[in-house]
C-alpha cells in the first residue's frame, strides 16, 4: 500500500508571477509542510508552455504568457523547491504537463499501482479551479476505488469564489475535501 501526493503547478508564475495571487502566496508554508510529510511518492506537476503559447487555444482564451518552458516563471516556487530538494531522488517525480489535466499523470500512477498498490492519492497546489480539479477528476475516473483527497488549505484558486466552487464540485464527485 502506498500513499501518493500530487503537488500541482506550484510554479513562480502562479504564486507571485504573471498569474500570481495573494491566496497562492498564503498557502506556500502549508504546501511545503505537506511535502515534508511521509508519502511514498510525490509527483510535482509543472504547467509547461512553449514560446508560441499566445497562438494556442488556451492562449487565445487566457492571453497571459505564463510557465513558458525554461523561463524563471516556469520554475517551482523557491519554498517548494527547497522542500523538494529535501526529498530523496527516488521518492519524487517531476512531470511537465502542456494542459490542465495530465493523462501522463494517470499513466504514471497506473504503473505505480501495478507495482505497489495505491491506498490514497492526495492533491494540493494551484489552481484549485483549473488544474487541481481537472487532475482530481481524471484520477477519480481512472481510480474509482482509491481514496482521492484534496487538502483545501494547500490549494488556491483564481479567486476565493472559484476555489470554493471547485471544492464543491470535487465533493459532489466523491473526492474527499479536507
Amino acid at each position: 500500500m502506498s500513499r501518493i501526493l500530487i503537488v500541482v503547478d506550484m510554479q513562480k508564475d502562479f504564486v507571485d508571477g504573471s498569474l500570481g495571487t495573494k491566496e497562492a502566496v498564503m498557502i506556500l508554508d502549508n504546501v511545503a509542510n505537506e511535502i515534508r510529510k511521509d508519502y511514498d511518492c510525490i509527483v510535482f506537476t509543472k504547467d509547461t508552455h512553449q514560446k508560441d503559447y499566445l497562438h494556442t487555444n488556451e492562449g487565445r482564451h487566457l492571453p497571459v504568457e505564463h510557465c513558458i518552458v525554461d523561463t524563471d516563471g516556469w520554475q517551482l516556487n523557491q519554498k517548494i523547491e527547497e522542500a523538494r530538494k529535501e526529498l530523496s531522488e527516488d521518492s519524487y517525480v517531476l512531470l511537465n504537463k502542456p494542459t490542465f489535466g495530465s493523462e501522463e499523470l494517470v499513466d504514471l500512477l497506473k504503473k505505480h499501482d501495478e507495482e505497489d498498490h495505491i491506498d490514497s492519492i492526495t492533491l494540493i497546489g494551484l489552481c484549485t479551479d483549473i488544474c487541481v480539479v481537472t487532475n482530481a477528476l481524471l484520477l477519480k475516473t481512472a481510480f474509482p476505488e482509491i481514496e482521492i483527497r484534496v487538502l483545501k488549505d494547500c490549494c488556491a484558486g483564481v479567486t476565493p469564489e472559484s476555489h470554493d466552487a471547485a471544492l464543491t464540485t470535487m465533493k459532489m464527485c466523491q473526492i474527499e475535501v479536507i
